[in-house]
């Protein structure tokens, strides 16, 4: 997916319900998902199938790595 994909993907679920971080948390989240060996094509996680840049700015969400979860360190806000 190209970043206007994503960027479109994102607005569409913008007021739908959805609850999102703030974007340091989320730039943080996405700095773990792409120095992450189970990171695909940069965009899918291997572990859940998910595109990272949509699941790293859900609240609530975490990221699935088997190991534990590399946003840990990630912090919150």
């Amino acid at each position: 997916m190209t970043r206007e994909q994503v960027d479109r993907l994102l607005d569409a679920m913008n007021g739908k319900g959805f609850d999102f971080v703030r974007d340091a948390l989320y730039a943080r989240r996405l700095a773990a998902c792409r120095s992450c060996a189970s990171l695909e094509y940069e965009t899918t996680c291997m572990h859940c199938g998910c595109l990272v840049e949509v699941r790293a700015k859900l609240d609530g969400k975490d990221c699935p790595h088997p190991a534990g979860s590399r946003w840990s360190g990630a912090g919150s806000g």
